[in-house]
């Protein structure tokens, strides 16, 4: 990767930008743990950040997004599958922007895919009704965000 000097008037290659990502890759163990742990409003506000407030309630299974903004503000609290798809949306967000960015991570999120047997894996979030339902979209998005090295 090429070395940049504070101050430098050369800009960064696709390339170089490509390895300065990567050099941020997380540790998907890392990302799991924080799934689990980080308060349910932290989390909200992570996906709304990277993906917007309509495709954060779209994931959580709500019909109003404005409850996305309650959930960060702690107003109210998702329901218990709720939470659950946001943890798990949480996780494959956090691996995808790390590894590709915002917007490639809401391309894999609301596009066909081959190991969701072709359905978005925004929509087996959102009707998840137990972890059995979601399991493989973790999965799926680690193996994609592999892909980037």
């Amino acid at each position: 990767m090429a070395e940049l000097e504070v101050g430098s008037a050369r800009s960064l290659t696709d390339t170089d930008r490509r390895s300065w990502r990567l050099s941020l890759a997380i540790v998907p163990e890392q990302v799991s743990d924080d799934a689990a742990r980080l308060p349910i409003s932290e989390i909200a506000a992570f996906l709304q950040e990277h993906l917007g407030q309509r495709m954060t309630g779209y994931i959580g299974g709500v019909t109003d997004p404005k409850m996305v903004s309650r959930w960060i503000a702690r107003q109210n609290a998702p329901r218990d599958e709720a939470q659950r798809r946001l943890r798990e949306g949480y996780q494959a967000v956090r691996l995808l922007v790390s590894a590709y960015g915002d917007e490639t991570a809401k391309a894999w999120l609301f596009g066909s895919n081959t190991r969701l047997d072709d359905q978005a894996p925004a929509y087996v979030l959102r009707h998840a009704s137990s972890w059995e339902d979601m399991r493989f979209v973790v999965p799926a998005a680690r193996a994609f965000a592999g892909a980037a090295g």
